[in-house]
Order: C-alpha cells, then sequence, then structure tokens
C-alpha cells in the first residue's frame, strides 16, 4: 500500500507525539529498571554484545544487505512468520525473557489501547518480525540488538562499546572519524547500519507501511541516536523531523514489556484483520 493510501499524519501536529502519555495503559513498575546491561539475570546480554561489536564489520554489513534482499528466502503471511518466530528467546534483551509473539502483542495492544492510528499498531505487531533471520540459520548476534552505524567511529553511547576494540575496524583510520566514509549531513539513507532485524524487516514492509511506520521499524533498535544522541552528524532534516516518530514508538517498545501474557488466540482476529488491510495473504521474504 502506498503512502498516500494511509493516514500520512494522523495525529496533526507532530510536535504532540512528544507529549504521548502511556503510563496509564502500560504497566510500569517504578522499582524495574529498563535496559540494566549491568544486571548478572541475563549472563548471554554481555557476551552477546561482545560478539556482535566484534564482527559486525562494514563488509560484512554489505553482504548481508545483498545476501538478505527479500524474496531470497520465499514467501509468508505476517501470522504465520509470528508463529514462526515464537520460540525464539533474544539474547540481547536484558528486559524479558518473554516469547516474540507476547512481546509483539504486547507492544501492539499498549498502542492500540491509547487509540493510536491502525497502522501504529500494525507497526507494533511487526516490528520485531525481522528476527526470523535467526531461525534461517543466522546468529543471534547478526540479528538482534542495538544498531549503530558501521564504517565511522564508535560512539560511547552504544551499550558495550569498549568491545569494539576486537572488531578489525576498528584499526582501520578511514573508519574512525566522526562521519568516516559519510559526508555530514548525508542522511540516513546513506548509511550503513550493523546488520540486523530492522533493516531486514524494514525492506520486507517497503511496499505496504507508510515512511512514517517504515522509520519506526529501520531505527527503533538505534538506541545511540534516538536514545543516547549519538551521530547527529550524520542527519539530515528529513531524518530529524522523521525520527520523532521513532521517539513515539519506542517507549511502547520499551515499557510494554511486563509478566503478563496476551492472549494470543484471543487477539487474533482483531489483528488478522488488521493485517490484511496493509498486505496480502504472503509476502516475500
Amino acid at each position: 500500500m502506498s503512502e498516500t493510501a494511509v493516514d500520512q499524519n494522523p495525529l496533526k501536529d507532530m510536535d504532540d507525539l512528544d507529549a504521548l502519555r502511556i503510563e496509564a495503559v502500560i504497566a510500569t513498575d517504578e522499582k524495574h529498571v529498563y535496559r540494566d546491561y549491568e544486571a548478572e539475570a541475563r549472563s548471554t546480554v554481555r557476551e552477546f554484545y561482545r560478539l556482535n561489536h566484534t564482527y559486525q564489520t562494514l563488509d560484512f554489513v554489505r553482504a548481508k544487505e545483498q545476501e538478505f534482499k527479500p524474496g531470497a528466502h520465499g514467501e509468508m503471511g505476517i501470522w504465520e512468520a509470528m508463529e514462526f518466530l515464537n520460540n525464539l528467546v533474544d539474547d540481547s534483551d536484558p528486559d524479558t525473557d518473554l516469547s516474540q509473539i507476547d512481546h509483539l502483542l504486547q507492544t501492539s495492544e499498549a498502542i492500540r489501547a491509547n487509540g493510536l492510528p491502525r497502522w501504529f499498531q500494525l507497526t507494533g505487531l511487526i516490528h520485531d518480525l525481522g528476527k526470523i533471520l535467526c531461525l534461517l540459520g543466522e546468529p543471534q548476534w547478526s540479528v538482534v540488538g542495538d544498531t549503530f552505524p558501521v564504517g565511522c567511529a564508535y560512539s560511547d553511547k552504544i551499550v558495550y562499546s569498549e568491545f569494539f576494540t576486537a572488531n578489525p575496524d576498528y584499526q582501520v583510520p578511514e573508519y574512525q572519524t566522526s562521519c568516516g566514509i559519510y559526508e555530514e549531513g548525508c542522511g540516513l539513507d546513506k548509511v550503513h547500519l550493523s546488520w540486523g532485524h530492522d533493516e531486514y524487516m524494514y525492506n520486507v514492509c517497503k511496499p505496504y507501511l507508510p515512511e512514517s511506520g517504515l522509520y519506526m521499524i529501520r531505527f527503533h533498535s538505534f538506541y545511540p541516536a534516538h536514545t543516547g544522541g549519538a551521530y547527529g552528524q550524520l542527519f539530515n532534516d528529513h531524518d530529524r523531523e522523521m525520527f520523532k516518530w521513532v521517539k513515539a514508538f519506542n517507549p511502547f517498545d520499551l515499557y510494554s514489556k511486563t509478566a503478563v501474557k496476551p492472549d494470543a488466540a484471543e487477539l487474533r482476529p482483531y489483528y488478522e484483520d488488521l493485517i490484511s488491510e496493509y498486505f496480502p495473504a504472503k509476502i516475500a521474504w
């Protein structure tokens, strides 16, 4: 579906996105600390980022961009992909060990409870579906976790940034300047981010979602930028405007993680109807 066929700016004033109030519908425990990477409960998290930061090189990313172009791995429906993904537990996530379908439904239900547009709800439902890469044989360090640009200097806003000293690109002077191989203000469409489910799902969804939803999917794991404020030198004006949508989406992704499992069977008819508004029965993966 084209951008013109869906609500392009249903909230009327994008500045109002900063004022979204989600506290009433998302169960946030004031004692719970999210994204606590020093916690010992999930020992896999630190090892995950050691591998991720060691092996996510510019050459690796470019190769994966070519290998996983949509259509190279068959066709599948959206709900079918959700069920396919359901056995995966994300080793990079320190906040939850629920299944992926639980997280997707928690996110979309929080968005729905706020009365936000149906395309926004759908984006919440599918934003992590690119993690099926793990079930196609890819190691988790090349699929999940926070994303960051490759081909330029690593920001200290990246979680566990100390592990980049083992990355071969760390020894390439051209890659270790502020802009590296890029021009200042070039725009994120010209920047290679570390390979993962965000970029993959963005490409899968290009024909179907509005640009605002595509930005949410492509950059929802780009925490160094949307939360840490890093890499502004690579943004153009359009990126800065569209990142208001990314920032609006982030709280629903993060703070909807609770121990209460949604009832997938009960919710399925609603979301299958929503999926059918934007996607055909099968799409290319």
